[in-house]
């Protein structure tokens, strides 16, 4: 199978590593030094493991890397619309693309029927700009659950086990999908196909909203924002209202808070994605990880007070400059 990462950060090397190492023909979509860290050294990937160095091809041209059976879109949410256009020329007509994003996904209201069906998300989509770059029949939702953190360009560690969740968008099974649960299964990866990828999503928009903005207010790691005394109150208001609002879209959380809250504090003393962004001077996910859901909160008229403060609080840190370290 020929598969592309498009986007070589913590996540998009670790998948290009593991699936290289598997026999995949993998070829890397990427940009300045990391590009050119990839082309004299490829990858060097620490996990649980052990290390893994694999030698990929790397451009920076769709063109060069030419047609692909499987496309990981391996960016940051704020970067997803030129990356859609960066990958135009390698889509084929059954190309699946896998956009590897936090929060929630731009086509949330795609592909199911339903109260607000074809509804654009404006804090992600205004006016569908997004959902015009690329045909829904090409997706699968994903959701991932890895902790990885880019020491440098091409060089990642990540400390514990890999997870990930694929999904049809029309919540339907289908060959495609378990073609794609088998490839990452192969990579060592552990992999599932779900009927409802959208409990998934909500799952994992509870532990990044509950953590992310947090985590660049305080500078706290997992581990101190799920465990420390001072922090677990809002912590868990935060919780308590995004469970309500994924309640309201009928979405499924098989952890209760109490377990939830146990498990963000067993993940240690790791940095959260977005704080990782904050302290390299690159944009913040909070539309995607935050104001989307309050916009979907504020559609079904659920008031997420704790929320919307904490993500203005985080937005002004995140607007003013920073001193040089």
């Amino acid at each position: 199978m020929n598969i592309c990462i498009a986007g070589a950060g913590a996540i998009g090397c670790t998948l290009a590593a593991r699936l290289t190492k598997s026999g995949q023909n993998v070829k890397v979509l990427a940009r300045g030094a990391t590009l050119e860290t990839l082309q004299k050294k490829g990858i060097h990937l620490t996990d649980i493991d052990g290390e893994h160095r694999v030698n990929v091809i790397a451009s920076d041209s769709a063109e060069e890397l030419g047609s692909q059976d499987l496309i990981f879109i391996c960016s940051k949410a704020p970067a997803l619309p030129t990356m859609l256009k960066l990958i135009a020329p390698m889509l084929q007509e059954k190309t699946v693309v896998i956009p590897v994003v936090n929060g929630i996904p731009w086509w949330y209201f795609q592909g199911i029927e339903g109260r607000f069906s074809g509804d654009c998300i404006q804090a992600i989509d205004p006016e569908g700009s997004v959902s015009k770059l690329l045909s829904y029949n090409h997706l699968i939702g994903c959701v991932v659950f890895i902790t990885a953190f880019r020491n440098s360009p091409g060089v990642v560690t990540s400390t514990n086990p890999h997870l990930i969740v694929f999904g049809e968008i029309n919540h339907q099974m289908s060959e495609r999908l378990e073609q794609v649960r088998k490839v990452m299964e192969d990579a060592g990866i552990e992999a599932r196909a779900t009927d409802n990828i959208r409990d998934q999503i909500w799952t994992k928009v509870a532990a990044n909203i509950t953590s992310n903005p947090l985590s660049v207010v305080t500078k706290g790691t997992l581990e101190q924002l799920y465990s420390d005394t001072r922090l677990k109150p809002l912590v868990r208001k935060v919780l308590d209202e995004v469970l309500l609002v994924a309640a309201a879209y009928g979405a499924r959380i098989r952890f209760d808070p109490h377990t939830f809250m146990e498990l963000g504090a067993g993940m240690g003393a790791v940095k959260t994605s977005m704080l990782q962004d904050y302290e390299a001077n690159q944009p913040l996910e909070l539309d995607a990880i935050g104001y989307a859901v309050l916009e979907l909160a504020s559609k079904v008229s659920i008031p997420m007070i704790a929320t919307q403060q904490l993500l203005d609080l985080t937005h002004f840190i995140a607007s003013q400059p920073q001193a040089n370290s």
